[in-house]
């Protein structure tokens, strides 16, 4: 009880915790005297003492221990030594040396405690690639770089050369795997890359199309029980029995699939149901399909699997399970924000730096295609099943639009209203579709504009060219910027010849969407009218590299080519109008007749030959055939020709006096005689069969030559008596009008000119004329150079300007106006 001591109130119990000698104090050290003068003279480098033991600094000092009282001196910066005695209290020495000092630091040597003085540290040891284990590694980074470049080349569509790596990586891999064995570390062998190896094969011969590989490798991968979840898989095998329209396999490898995948995995099994409906879809299982779909919009609804449900319901005809799943379409939520968060205020600046930066970023983007996208969808189903539901498709139209109404797809309604009109114009009733629009005209500016612009279409087709001008104006109004606006107003000038007019209109639509090509085609044509051909060059040029394989806009270059009298040029555009329409037998025959101006009757022959025989009806490709054989003297060939000729045009005699003139020059008279006895049954008025039965008979030796004869006598006097009369006709009323002969003769002036301007359309061909006439004897006509005319490929109205139907139609059959049937659909 002596040693124990209470402790009184006075006491401090953490006294003394704080206390420390000042000798420690190593953040002094820079005010130390002593310590700067050591390390900066010699003083710090004095020469030890004789050391009594070897190594230690102390020299012959009498060393201090528990034992003695003796205090050791202290160092210079009045530190006491090791194993000093303090108060009294001995202790025993810990060390003779002390630590971190020796005596190899002679006379002379520099304070270096970093040890800096002794230069670099020598390099490191090579690695020795000689052994099992470097050589291991470096054939495992050798397959992975080789899997790597693999999935790039595929990502770059480089789908041979992808193979290629995934082939030499598993070659890599198996040597691999072979030399792990020869060095016995088999229990080391990476299994995840043989799988990534494997997969990866896999999946570049399944998109070579090399399937059966594909299949194999992935048998592979599926056996294999090392492979943990290698069993999700057989969702890629069954894509490729897909492919390869096995549905019953596709079918049963989805199920597989299917049972493997967890229910923590909810959005892929989602996903392989999905697939399962869409396989049972193509089996016409509609049904089980159904059944699938149905779960899919119960657990996780999407766009997708709500459309596939209504056309589902619309196989089977279930009209109250469509209109149900038209609800449940309309309300799947998309998950994206309203875009109103786009629109920047006037206030805060920073937001607006925000806003400005996301607004076209990747994921505002993905909203857009996304909506769009539902957008499409739902359009697609209520024309779809709005003729379906009730009993008119006006009243199932009605239906859709008050549900779209009602939704979060407002603005959709308006446009399945201009559907509506869209439907009635493919059912003909045009009344209709003009009063369904006209219901716009008290709307907003959009809906109002593309509304007026689907009227001015309408009728302009109808040739109601007041009407189309004032809804072009119209639509105009409401959006001076609707580029098909200003194209329908550029056509309702066009027809009135006011093509400097035209022009503006087509450039302020340009002016406005860089991108409408009816706006530059329509340009293009202007600039022809105005025979501006260069400008009109430039237009068609443009719009070929925007439409490559458009065969109207290479048919205008070869023609602006002919005026610019470059017949080369015209030629090599014509042959990639046939590389990409082959069958078009007026663009065929513009060859055949290019050919015959350049001289190359073979060519010309073969290209007319191919017209004909796509379009054996054409009574130019007809004449020059015909034309054709009977100057080479093939006039058995030319008959049929003729023969055609008269069954497309039987009132014309001349088709037939030239089947009955082929008889003659092949030397069949009899054929020929019953020929021309024929044609005098038909036209017995006709002198020059008369002439040509008296001639037959004549030669023939036959008896009814004298009938022929007196019949010739009176048709040729009725013909001399009517052109007497005629000529007496002229001549009194030439009397009657002396006096005005100047205005007669102005009137006539325009009257040859308009004359001229209706034969231009439809004037003979001038092959015709290298025939005999009526006062000549087929015998004794000579062969004269053959000039085939020719009739635009594509018809007198190839150069009407295209409509410019509302945007927002296009997909339909009158989105597109191209005005009528002379232009191919695009």
């Amino acid at each position: 009880m002596e040693n124990v001591h209470l402790a009184v109130e006075e006491d401090d119990l953490y006294s003394g915790y704080n206390d420390y000698n000042p000798t420690f104090d190593s953040e002094e050290l820079e005010n130390d005297v002593g310590f700067q003068q050591a390390v900066r003279t010699s003083h710090g480098r004095r020469p030890p003492m004789t050391a009594k033991f070897p190594g230690t600094a102390m020299g012959a000092r009498p060393l201090a221990s528990s034992f003695g009282s003796r205090m050791p001196l202290a160092s210079s910066m009045g530190r006491p030594m090791t194993g000093a005695v303090q108060d009294g209290a001995a202790r025993p020495m810990t060390a003779v040396r002390a630590a971190g000092y020796t005596s190899s630091l002679t006379r002379g040597s520099t304070f270096d405690p970093l040890g800096q003085s002794k230069g670099p540290a020598p390099p490191l040891e090579a690695k020795n690639e000689d052994t099992p284990e470097e050589k291991i590694k470096i054939l495992e980074k050798k397959v992975n770089d080789l899997i790597e470049e693999s999935c790039m080349a595929q990502s770059i569509g480089a789908l041979q050369l992808a193979l290629e790596k995934a082939k030499e990586a598993g070659r890599k891999e198996r040597a691999l795997v072979r030399q792990r064995e020869q060095s016995g570390n088999t229990d080391h062998i990476n299994l995840d890359l043989t799988y990534s190896v494997l997969l990866n094969l896999a999946n570049q011969y399944a998109n070579n199309e090399m399937y059966p590989e594909a299949l194999n490798s992935y048998q592979v991968i599926v056996k294999n029980k090392m492979f943990s979840n290698a069993g999700r898989l057989k969702v890629n095998m069954a894509n490729i029995y897909f492919k390869q329209k096995n549905y019953p396999k596709a079918i049963k490898f989805y199920r597989m699939a299917l049972d493997q995948i967890s229910n923590t995995h909810k959005e892929m099994r989602i996903k392989i149901m999905q697939n399962i409906g869409v396989v049972f879809v193509r089996t016409g299982q509609y049904s089980d399909a159904i059944t699938s779909f149905e779960h899919i919009m119960s657990e996780s609804p999407n766009i997708r699997t709500g459309f596939n449900l209504i056309l589902c319901y619309y196989a089977i005809g279930d009209r109250e399970r469509m209109k149900k799943a038209f609800q449940k379409l309309i309300s799947v939520p998309l998950g994206i924000d309203d875009e109103d968060k786009y629109i920047p205020t006037n206030d805060d600046t920073t937001s607006n730096m925000v806003i400005e930066a996301i607004k076209n970023d990747k994921l505002h983007q993905m909203e857009r295609d996304l909506k769009v996208l539902a957008e499409k969808y739902i359009m697609t189903a209520a024309k779809l099943i709005a003729p379906a539901i009730e009993t008119s498709f006006a009243a199932g139209f009605d239906w859709c639009v008050d549900m779209v109404k009602s939704s979060q797809y407002v603005e959709l309604a308006n446009d399945l209203e201009i559907n509506k009109a869209i439907t009635y114009l493919r059912q003909k009733d045009f009344n209709q579709a003009v009063e369904t629009l006209k219901t716009f005209e008290k709307k907003d500016s959009r809906v109002k504009s593309a509304a007026a612009t689907n009227l001015s279409f309408l009728y302009f087709l109808e040739k109601d060219y007041d009407q189309a001008d004032r809804y072009a104006d119209l639509a105009m109004n409401a959006d001076r910027y609707n580029p098909a606006a200003l194209i329908n107003k550029g056509n309702t000038v066009f027809v009135k010849q006011d093509y400097e007019k035209a022009a503006e209109f087509y450039k302020e639509a340009l002016r406005n969407d860089s991108s409408c090509t009816e706006a530059l085609y329509n340009l293009g044509l202007t600039y022809k009218r105005l025979n501006r051909l260069g400008e009109a060059l430039d237009c068609f040029l443009k719009l070929h590299a925007i439409l490559r394989n458009s065969a109207q806009v290479m048919y205008q270059l070869a023609h602006l080519y002919e005026l610019l009298e470059d017949p080369q040029q015209a030629i090599e555009w014509l042959m990639q109008v046939i590389s990409v329409t082959p069958t078009d037998p007026q663009a065929l025959a513009k060859l055949g007749e290019l050919h015959d101006g350049e001289g190359d009757k073979s060519q010309a022959f073969q290209y007319y030959y191919e017209s004909f025989r796509y379009f054996p009806s054409n009574i130019d490709v007809i004449e020059w055939l015909g034309a054709y054989y009977i100057e080479t003297q093939f006039c058995e060939k030319a008959i049929q020709y003729f023969e055609r000729a008269t069954l497309i045009q039987p009132t014309q005699v001349k088709w037939q006096l030239m089947v009955a003139s082929c008889y003659r020059r092949s030397g069949n008279y009899q054929k020929a005689l019953e020929t021309y006895k024929d044609i005098h049954r038909k036209f017995p008025e006709n002198v020059e069969c008369l002439r040509f039965l008296v001639r037959l008979c004549t030669d023939m030796g036959l008896k009814e030559v004298q009938d022929y004869a007196t019949k010739l006598k009176k048709v040729e006097k009725m013909k001399e008596i009517r052109e007497q009369r005629v000529k007496s006709g002229r001549e009194g009323s030439a009397r009657g009008r002396r006096e005005g002969r100047e205005g007669s003769a102005g009137s006539a002036d325009s009257g040859h000119s308009s004359s001229s301007s209706s034969i231009k359309g439809e004037r003979l061909s001038a092959k015709m004329r290298s025939l005999p006439g009526s006062n000549e004897p087929y015998e004794t006509s000579s062969p004269k150079e053959l000039d085939a005319s020719y009739v635009d490929p594509l018809g007198p109205q190839m150069e009407r300007p295209k409509t410019g139907a509302k945007r927002r139609v296009e997909d339909d059959d009158f989105a597109d106006a191209d005005l009528g049937d002379d232009l191919l659909p695009e």
